[in-house]
């Protein structure tokens, strides 16, 4: 008989394409991963996996099987959802995943009055940059700043994300033409703040560059320099101050989704109601 906790390590795998990626995704080590593939392997009597230095790629038969096997994940958390959904009880714990700045700043700031009207929901919050995988479990409900192109999903517009410049007063009383920025490593040179905050540059440096938002925003208040940050974080700053930009600030729409049969659980409707309630006033739809 196959093992499903053998069949999970394998799907895994199969998604990562080596054994430390695969491991990482699990929260194991990598020898782990590999006993399971061997008993895999044994249990279907195929080999399923080319072992070389840095890579496991598939073999044919091992493809095939990834495919039956995602089949199965999906089954799997389709009766997950479906169980989390026919509680009747509003009593659960619901998995939201956020950008670092609103799960931060806006959902947990909020948390208390939250359990204090829903004593028997508990919200695990995850703060991320990466959207989650709700089709493999990682979240119930999810906000996002991009429109998700999962059709399956049920899905809400509740804000509208404002950004703006900030700086120290001492900066700010500078000569525009001395200001210097703080912004984004290079791997987020897509997002849509840090592309209205190069044009703003006109020759002057970018001097200090940091993964998250909360990074930036501590230099900026050092005095290090001017930073583009969402207005619901920087307005409420006693520290900073907001500038006048060269150009229009962006702005970008949040999301609220999670999956329709999980929407039908009292538990997840009383959360969502609150994600939208608390995002939709401090990133309102109209200025």
């Amino acid at each position: 008989m196959v093992d499903w906790q053998d069949l999970v390590h394998f799907a895994s795998l199969a998604r990562a394409g080596s054994l430390s990626g695969a491991a990482r995704e699990l929260g194991c080590d990598h020898a782990t991963v590999g006993r399971r593939i061997a008993s895999l392997e044994r249990a279907l009597g195929l080999r399923l996996v080319d072992r070389l230095p840095r890579s496991s790629p598939l073999t044919s038969d091992g493809r095939a099987v990834a495919a039956l096997v995602s089949n199965m994940e999906d089954s799997a958390e389709a009766i997950r959802r479906y169980a989390k959904s026919a509680a009747a009880a509003p009593s659960a714990t619901i998995r939201i995943s956020a950008p670092p700045s609103v799960a931060a700043r806006l959902i947990a700031p909020n948390a208390a009055a939250f359990h204090a009207a829903n004593p028997g929901i508990t919200m695990a919050l995850y703060g991320v940059t990466a959207n989650s995988a709700l089709d493999r479990g990682e979240a119930d409900i999810a906000v996002r700043m991009t429109r998700p192109e999962e059709g399956e999903l049920l899905i809400r517009r509740i804000g509208v994300m404002r950004f703006g410049i900030y700086s120290t007063a001492a900066m700010a009383e500078q000569p525009a033409e001395m200001w210097s920025f703080i912004g984004y490593d290079a791997t987020h040179d897509q997002l849509t703040q840090q592309v209205w905050l190069r044009s703003l540059l006109a020759g002057r440096a970018i001097v200090f560059q940091a993964s998250d938002v909360f990074g930036q925003l501590e230099a900026a208040r050092a005095g290090l320099g001017v930073v583009a940050l969402p207005r619901f974080l920087g307005d409420k700053d006693q520290v900073l101050v907001r500038l006048t930009p060269a150009s229009p600030s962006p702005t970008r729409d949040v999301w609220l989704l999670t999956y329709p049969d999980l929407r039908r659980s009292p538990a997840i409707r009383s959360v969502m109601d609150f994600l939208t309630r608390i995002i939709g006033e401090a990133c309102p739809m109209r200025e």
